[in-house]
């Protein structure tokens, strides 16, 4: 078969849809931060007004993006979407309103940036989470990379579209067009028709879900590698991010219209690596692709800061835009890849934390070296680091998700009837007693280290397998769920192929069926 080209999810309708009425939306989202920092100074705002812009946007975001996960996978994505989307938009819409009648004030500036900033919050993990409904698996890694490019060209766009509108009409006009362009991303959602999703239990808890994700994260070692990776090279990554502005007034010389050919260069440097990394995919497999972007990205960050010649930094920044856009939709293709659709949203929610975390931590750390020594040292210390620690990640956290079946499998038989037990009844205390000859104990004891790994990430909160002092032929594996709503979710929506195949591994040692028996916390009767 043909691999996919680097446009294929484009030939799909409803993805090349919100692919564009996303991309006027990036367009109008740049635009409208410079807009407001720009408006923030018209208002009076003093310097640290102007940078709580920036805050009022990403605080939110970090503080809210966890639990938005949650609802994205309890409720209807597409619903959760057209929220968050309809908040932004009401963000926008006052601004204009305020900033057109003079009502406006530096507070109620950074209110309204920040209910778009809980919009963007709730947007982010369903908007992750649905593309592999948009798209077919095979295409999931040209659909990340195509949403970088629509990242970084809006980024590239939307500041010198910003300047545009200040310069011509004034602050209030980049609000007007960051609020019609929600309109395009809320009319294709409108008309989706998305499959409801298969909840025979209905709904959970926010809470519980919170706790299930975060939960099934520490449970699953691939996908913990794709977020290790994703810190080590964002912290030391944001480096060039944070110092750009600096490193194009100071050693490059440049004023605003420079400063913004740079930004360009990095949009057609993400343009070009769209095209470059399926090549690349395909030839060299991700591991060594993400190692060498990596690396590529940290010469060029060097190399940009140490010459201080333009005409080093313009071609440098082609290949930092290539190498983001190749390291971060590798790292996000594989996580939606490794994730099943009952917990995708939540746990890509942790993806976006560490994304955004490493980057605020990255800046905080580089730009405090660029104060006490200058932006040069700011930016080579990161990108030496940098190389050592790709080369060191590439052989201990390698990046696979090959033979992963996360399609929905059931794990065991229908759960047993318990008349007296209600849906919040818990603890819920399971044993497995299985059989298995003596020759094969160890190699049973090391395929149950997976099993384990299987029950956590589906619900169970402890798990121990023991072995029969005077029968060491019989094994007893426990573990705890916290409800029986809980143990019925392992049952009945939570199963994949990959514990299927797990299981059934450990099976193939045992001998015979293991014995399953479930047990409820008796509370001892009330006084």
């Amino acid at each position: 078969m043909t691999a996919p080209s680097a446009w294929s999810p484009l030939r799909r309708a409803t993805y090349r849809a919100l692919w564009l009425a996303q991309f006027a939306s990036n367009i109008g989202t740049w635009a409208q931060t410079v807009g407001a920092q720009w408006f923030m100074g018209d208002l009076g705002g003093s310097e640290l007004q102007v940078a709580l812009v920036q805050a009022a946007t990403t605080l939110p975001v970090f503080l809210l993006v966890v639990p938005s996960g949650a609802i994205g996978d309890i409720l209807d994505r597409r619903r959760v979407l057209i929220a968050g989307q309809g908040l932004m938009l009401v963000g926008a819409a006052a601004l204009v309103v305020l900033a057109g009648s003079g009502a406006a004030t530096p507070v109620t500036l950074l209110a309204m940036i920040a209910l778009m900033g809980v919009g963007q919050a709730l947007t982010m993990p369903s908007f992750q989470a649905v593309q592999p409904e948009l798209v077919p698996r095979e295409e999931i890694p040209q659909a990340a990379l195509l949403n970088g490019v629509n990242m970084n060209v809006g980024r590239a766009i939307g500041p010198a579209l910003g300047g545009v509108l200040i310069a011509a009409v004034g602050p209030e006009a980049t609000f007007a067009f960051n609020a019609v362009s929600f309109l395009g991303v809320l009319l294709v959602l409108w008309r989706w028709r998305r499959p409801s999703d298969h909840r025979p239990l209905g709904a959970e808890h926010v809470t519980t879900a919170v706790r299930t994700g975060a939960r099934y994260v520490r449970s699953s070692p691939l996908f913990a590698r794709v977020l290790a990776r994703c810190v080590l090279f964002v912290v030391f990554g944001s480096g060039l991010w944070a110092l750009l502005p600096a490193l194009a007034r100071g050693p490059l010389g440049l004023d605003a219209g420079g400063y913004g050919v740079l930004l360009g260069c990095v949009g057609l440097g993400a343009i070009g690596g769209a095209f470059a990394v399926p090549r690349l995919l395909r030839r060299i497999g991700k591991n060594p692709l993400v190692t060498l972007a990596t690396c590529a990205y940290a010469a060029a960050t060097a190399l940009a800061g140490l010459t201080g010649v333009v005409a080093v930094a313009v071609p440098a920044m082609f290949v930092v835009g290539a190498a983001w856009i190749a390291v971060l939709s590798t790292l996000n293709a594989t996580a939606q890849v490794l994730l099943p659709a009952w917990t995708r949203a939540r746990a890509l929610a942790y993806y976006q934390l560490m994304l955004m975390g490493g980057q605020a931590f990255g800046a905080v750390v580089w730009g405090a070296l660029a104060s006490a020594l200058d932006v040069r040292a700011a930016l080579l210390a990161p990108a030496v680091a940098m190389v050592l620690v790709a080369l060191v990640a590439a052989r201990r956290l390698p990046l696979t998700d090959r033979g992963l079946d996360t399609s929905p499998a059931s794990l065991w038989d229908a759960p047993p009837e318990v008349a007296d037990a209600d849906a919040d009844a818990g603890p819920v205390l399971v044993t497995v007693r299985w059989r298995v000859a003596g020759e094969r104990a160890a190699e049973f004891a090391e395929a149950m280290r997976k099993v384990e790994r299987s029950r956590r990430r589906t619900g169970a909160t402890l798990w121990g397998l023991f072995r029969d002092s005077e029968d060491p032929g019989l094994f007893l594996e426990t573990f705890t769920v916290a409800t029986w709503q809980e143990h019925l979710r392992q049952h009945l929506e939570r199963g994949t192929g990959v514990d299927v195949e797990v299981e059934r591994a450990a099976r193939a040692l045992a001998d015979g069926e293991p014995v399953v028996r479930h047990l409820l916390w008796a509370r001892p009767p009330r006084p």
